[in-house]
């Protein structure tokens, strides 16, 4: 059972950084792709950033210049560094890993950008 544990949400002011960490209970290596999703109040999940085991990462428009995606293949972990953060970010933040055949997701967290 492939488990996804995301951490490091919280309250942080606009202009604001934060770093999520998602941690998988599994080789990093098994998935073709990470990212992160993020979902807020009455809208649908979209894609902020993925980073595939090889090739280039991939950033949503609203994000670029602000985010960046990273994974630390001998933690088994991947990272979403926010910064210059702005209250339209606020949102459930979730991890997803993809294999050829599967995807799994973290159970999210929270972020919130208000002053």
């Amino acid at each position: 059972q492939v488990q996804l544990v995301e951490s490091g949400g919280g309250l942080v002011q606009p202009g604001g950084s934060l770093r999520l960490s998602c941690a998988t209970s599994t080789n990093i290596l098994t998935f073709s792709t990470m990212g992160w999703y993020r979902q807020a109040p009455g809208k649908q999940r979209e894609l902020v950033a993925s980073i595939p085991s090889r090739g280039i990462t991939n950033y949503a428009d609203s994000v670029k210049g602000r985010f960046t995606i990273s994974r630390d293949n001998a933690k088994n972990t991947v990272y979403l560094q926010m910064n210059s953060l702005k209250p339209e970010d606020t949102a459930v933040y979730y991890c997803n890993a993809r294999t050829t055949i599967s995807t799994f997701w973290g159970q999210g967290t929270q972020v919130t950008v208000s002053s």
